[in-house]
């Protein structure tokens, strides 16, 4: 894939999802690197990146977070994120004139992959979870965890119009949590916690919250104020997160009596090899075989899934659970994870 095709492409993405600002900035710099202009010279070498890598999301990233640092001048007045206002034409000229100043500052965080670790997700993992046949208690397991913060699920706040679920005093409020007909009830006790990532955030430090923020959309506040809420959060409750693979996390894993062992991802499969994602399924089918009644295992995961091979791909919310080896599709949501529809 060329680089003004896989910028282009997401342009139309960011435009379903709310960002007018990205989806603007997507189409010119792929105008710009089909003209070889700056964006081609910074993005020199990345010309046969697979597109499930997000490339356009990597360079936008890479510049939010020049912009959050100061470090990109002009640019910075048209970024809602720090009290811009983005105006098209005069957004766009900053930015191309920051890639043309400042190309190797740009390069710096080319190779890493976006890391939102977006919470509205978490609308999706807390219908799973009220979703769930067992009473039990349950140990949350997310692969491709970056942060950690959807594993604090349990203390942020879901609101739908007939109630509510969780602390009312929450910093991370999710409204509209649901559409559809949710289970409104107390959720599961949450006893244990553990994520992984291949490059695991830090969000106790100031580098750690500067790569989450930097990977939300600048133009979308809302997501912004979530995230700084979860980050109030994560003080108070740190998590653990290992740097370890998707793989390597699930063969680790066992079952405990007495819990629920429910094993989480969202919006991660597709930067998986697909020897890894082979080996994740395999892993997970071979735990749903060893489920008992008083240990029970749950497979619960957001991300673009197809109902049948016919179907188109959905953000579909999806739980299997053993024994038994039942599945379900519980809902669909978006992208970000607000709204999620129940089934």
């Amino acid at each position: 894939m060329d680089l003004e095709t896989a910028l282009r492409r997401q342009a139309p993405a960011c435009a379903h999802l709310g960002s007018p600002m990205y989806a603007e900035l997507c189409e010119r710099l792929a105008d710009d690197a089909a003209a070889g202009g700056p964006t081609a010279v910074v993005l020199a070498g990345h010309e046969d990146d697979p597109g499930p890598s997000a490339l356009a999301l990597r360079l936008l990233g890479s510049v939010h977070r020049l912009v959050l640092e100061r470090r990109a001048g002009a640019l910075a007045t048209y970024y809602p994120s720090v009290g811009g206002t983005w105006e098209p034409e005069a957004g766009w000229l900053a930015l191309r004139q920051l890639l043309e100043d400042e190309p190797d500052a740009v390069r710096e965080w080319l190779d890493r992959p976006p890391q939102t670790n977006e919470v509205g997700r978490a609308t999706a993992l807390m219908a799973g979870l009220l979703a769930l046949p067992w009473a039990h208690p349950v140990r949350l397991v997310e692969i491709g965890s970056s942060g950690g913060l959807n594993l604090l699920a349990d203390h942020f706040r879901y609101v739908t119009p007939a109630g509510s679920v969780g602390p009312e005093d929450s910093p991370v409020v999710l409204d509209p949590a649901w559409t559809g007909e949710p289970p409104l009830r107390e959720p599961p006790r949450i006893v244990e916690r553990v994520g992984s990532d291949v490059m695991p955030v830090d969000v106790s430090t100031t580098e750690g919250r500067l790569v989450l923020t930097a990977y939300v959309w600048p133009d979308q506040t809302h997501r912004l104020e979530r995230l700084r809420g979860a980050f109030a959060l994560a003080d108070r409750h740190p998590t653990v997160v290992r740097r370890e693979g998707a793989g390597d996390l699930v063969a680790g894993l066992t079952l405990a009596e007495g819990a629920t062992t429910v094993l989480w991802h969202s919006v991660m499969w597709q930067y998986l090899g697909r020897e890894e994602q082979d080996r994740v399924r395999g892993l997970v089918d071979a735990l749903g075989e060893r489920a008992t009644p008083s240990a029970p295992f749950a497979h619960l995961f957001l991300e673009p899934t197809r109902r049948t091979p016919e179907s188109d791909h959905e953000f579909l919310v999806v739980l299997e659970t053993w024994p038994g080896g039942e599945r379900r599709f519980v809902g669909t949501s978006v992208g970000h994870g607000v709204p999620t529809r129940v089934e």
